[in-house]
């Protein structure tokens, strides 16, 4: 296939050390060769300053606020060209976002943009003024700028008069701690700002493609010097084993898809048992996913957490009722506002302005409503193993213990990584299983490796959520295939 239709553009973790070489193999394919650096405490704990004081709560252009894992909590980066001759930029191909933008020359006021490249338009044959202001807000942070038009370098390929964001303002600790230059989104036109077509959108319009489509191949080996690739137009049949699978975009924006349950070593969680949303986000390193959950899969594999005194108060005062009024066959919706710790909306037992127990401040009734929503399905779960009421209780109890600490991460002993369970994916009617080696994430601190659980709490309401985030950790396993030209996603074993 030429390498005008079939494109390929390596990633790598954390950090560019050198300058990208590109050859040309006998497949036809363009190979844009980058380094990777181990994921370590000092990128950790960056992510955590950023994460707690910026939720990457993106307000898309029809104003709506949708949280999303932040930014600095991935690995890879890869490198673009805008403006001819082209200025090079290190970016995240996020398929969490749909726009793409970089820091301008004329961005003088923000710290964040002298620690990075800056493009400037005067050095551009090619550049074509917009001049459209425009904001992307993140929580607490926020970057803004305005639009210009110019051609972008991907790999080989050209995509001509491309609308992207020069950034004047970048207000968020993210974008100074961030080993990148930008954002390069890959998501749906939907909720990309300004209406400006994603860069895929252009290259389909441009018939620059074989196939509407692009995929993902993360190597999620630490001693490899490539970091993966990602392909535009086809797939490489050396990224994958088997066949995909392929699932329908449930929502368009992101790449958002229906999912089933999660299963321990082939146990339900529940929680997800009839049904959850899921987006493929190959901006977010880690599983997000609802903390119900996420409390069971540390109980089963050793992870520290935080000790909740609201939970284990819930569980020793409200457990029995809680576990009556469900053997009683209560609708699990309306438990929590029978035991008067929730209010019921006619669907769903809710607290007002409650959206995670984790990494929150909220107190009284807003925490012990959430409380007990978790108790409630992990009761509910144990009920159907025909467990006793004092096995229940004892189990609820546990768990409490295991919620994820207020910075998102759990650590593990890394001995205990050969005792650990699968977990596995409900997607499509099938299983798509990670075994320990896949979702323990291992760090260096000090010279030693310190092992984290690459699930993190992530609570989203309805109408929204529940919503899982499957970042880095499930497409390193399973290579990822978003094809915009069938509204689908397809995931198959990565080779």
């Amino acid at each position: 296939m030429r390498h005008r239709q079939l494109l390929l553009v390596t990633a790598c973790l954390l950090a560019l050390s050198c300058a990208s070489l590109l050859r040309a193999d006998g497949d036809g394919l363009l190979r844009v060769s980058l380094n990777k650096n181990r994921l370590d405490q000092e990128a950790l704990t960056a992510a955590k300053v950023a994460r707690q004081q910026d939720n990457r709560l993106l307000r898309a252009s029809g104003g709506e606020e949708i949280p999303l894992v932040d930014y600095l909590n991935t690995q890879y980066f890869g490198v673009i060209g805008i403006g001819t001759p082209p200025q090079n930029f290190t970016v995240i191909f996020d398929t969490g976002s749909s726009n793409l933008w970089v820091p301008s020359s004329k961005c003088y006021f923000s710290i964040a943009c002298y620690f990075h490249h800056r493009y400037k338009s005067k050095k551009s044959s090619t550049y074509k003024a917009d001049g459209e202001t425009c904001k992307i807000t993140y929580g607490s942070g926020s970057i803004a700028g305005f639009f210009s038009k110019d051609n972008v370098l991907v790999g080989d390929l050209v995509v001509k008069s491309q609308k992207f964001i020069e950034t004047t303002r970048e207000t968020s600790p993210s974008f100074i701690l961030g080993k990148f230059d930008g954002i390069l989104g890959l998501g749906y036109p939907e909720i990309s700002v300004g209406k400006a077509p994603p860069i895929w959108q252009s290259m389909q319009e441009q018939k620059l493609l074989a196939e509407n489509v692009f995929s993902f191949w993360l190597n999620r080996n630490p001693e490899a010097s490539s970091g993966g690739e990602l392909v535009f137009g086809g797939v490489d049949p050396k990224h994958y084993k088997g066949n995909h699978t392929y699932v329908p975009v449930s929502r368009k924006g992101y790449w958002q898809f229906n999912m089933g349950d999660l299963l321990i070593d082939g146990h339900s969680t529940g929680f997800c048992a009839k049904g959850c949303a899921a987006i493929a986000d190959s901006g977010t390193s880690l599983l997000a996913g609802p903390t119900a959950i996420v409390a069971q899969v540390n109980h089963a594999i050793g992870a520290e957490g935080i000790i909740s005194t609201e939970c284990k108060e819930v569980v020793s005062q409200y457990g029995e009722m809680i576990l009556e009024l469900l053997v009683a066959q209560t609708d699990p919706q309306r438990v929590c506002s029978q035991v008067g710790l929730c209010m019921f909306d006619g669907a769903h037992s809710v607290s007002e302005g409650i959206e995670s127990v984790v990494g929150k401040e909220n107190l009284g009734s807003d925490v012990m409503c959430s409380a007990c929503q978790m108790a409630v399905v992990w009761i509910e779960n144990q009920l159907r193993e025909n467990k006793t009421k004092e096995l229940i209780l004892q189990y609820a109890n546990q768990l409490c213990e295991r919620l994820p600490s207020p910075n998102g991460e759990s650590t593990v002993s890394c001995r205990q990584m050969s005792k650990m369970p699968n977990l596995a994916f409900t997607i499509a009617n099938k299983t798509f299983t990670l075994t320990p080696e896949q979702y323990i994430v291992k760090l260096e601190q000090g010279g030693q490796t310190v092992c984290i659980s690459g699930f993190m709490a992530f609570d989203l309401p309805p109408p929204r959520g529940p919503l899982w985030i499957l970042g880095d950790v499930f497409m390193g396993a399973y290579h990822t295939v978003f094809d915009f030209g069938k509204d689908r996603i397809g995931f198959a074993k990565s080779a």
